[in-house]
């Protein structure tokens, strides 16, 4: 059987809508019909992609690894018909909060001095890999190491972590701050794109709280409403400035690695000058 792209736009309707009737009424087709797309797909893949156990489905791990592969398939399909892209085609370049911190700006500028007939899109998107695995961007500025599959990267420069408090924190009259510091105060996660985890304490020293969010808007104000405290990297306090934030080294933490990260195979042909205008202004910053 051939697939086509009404399986993947079924199956991804499915898998947003939680439920076949919703995702039959959001495609304009009946519910059987549906329900038979989805049992050819994973006939072909020779996977069962939703759990139908429950009356709000779910999906398998097999399926949340396919869902990323058919955004990315979509997306690229959607971006090869689309008849704008036949003039120019944008670089879009993703990333989850700071971008490349104080280099963003120099190399927003070299890159359209340099390549004025290709635009570079800077993306805030709130995934663990900037929407790369989902087609949303081309090439992504992440932090951390990266496991999702099909992404190569290249290593940017390391960041050394801080501490973020509310002003008025105690915290605040140290010039540095140990992981020791902070086991007593609530810690705030971002549980989506952010770095700090519980096991950047030893097993045995950990902080007493967290308190979990999904993006930097809602990490920022928990911290400056003195709920928590955070730990980010040295690009956060030129990118995220908050009158009522403070930062202080974090003495006792690795530092952070900043990668550029792209999918395998065929991709925007402009990533590798990215890459190399990249090291050149990070090289020229640090002279």
């Amino acid at each position: 059987m051939t697939i086509e792209l009404r399986h993947l736009r079924a199956f991804i309707a499915i898998a947003d809508e939680g439920n076949v009737t919703r995702a039959a009424a959001r495609l304009y087709v009946g519910q059987p019909a549906l329900s038979r797309t989805l049992r050819q797909l994973e006939e072909h893949l020779g996977a069962r992609l939703v759990d139908r156990s429950t009356h709000h489905l779910e999906l398998t791990p097999e399926g949340r690894t396919f869902r990323d592969k058919a955004l990315a398939a979509l997306a690229a399909v959607e971006t090869a018909i689309d008849p704008t892209g036949l003039k120019s085609r944008p670089l879009r370049l993703g990333h989850t909060w700071a971008a490349l911190g104080d280099h963003t700006v120099p190399l927003l500028r070299r890159w359209d001095e340099t390549r004025p007939g290709t635009p570079l899109e800077l993306l805030r998107i709130d995934d663990r890999t900037a929407g790369l695995t989902q087609g949303k961007v081309d090439a992504a500025l992440l932090r951390g190491s990266v496991t999702a599959a099909g992404i190569r990267t290249e290593l940017l420069l390391s960041e050394e972590r801080v501490v973020v408090m509310a002003a008025d924190s105690p915290l605040a009259a140290l010039p540095r701050v140990t992981l020791a510091d902070l086991t007593a105060l609530p810690i705030a996660l971002n549980t989506v794109s952010g770095t700090t985890t519980p096991d950047l304490w030893p097993p045995d020293a950990g902080p007493a709280a967290t308190i979990e969010v999904t993006n930097t808007d809602e990490w920022i104000i928990a911290i400056a409403a003195g709920r928590a405290v955070g730990i980010s990297t040295s690009a956060t306090p030129s990118n995220h400035a908050h009158p009522s934030l403070v930062y202080r080294p974090l003495a006792d933490a690795p530092a952070v690695p900043v990668l550029l990260a792209w999918r395998e195979g065929p991709g925007h042909p402009a990533v590798p000058d990215l890459l190399a205008l990249t090291h050149e202004v990070i090289a020229a910053g640090n002279v």
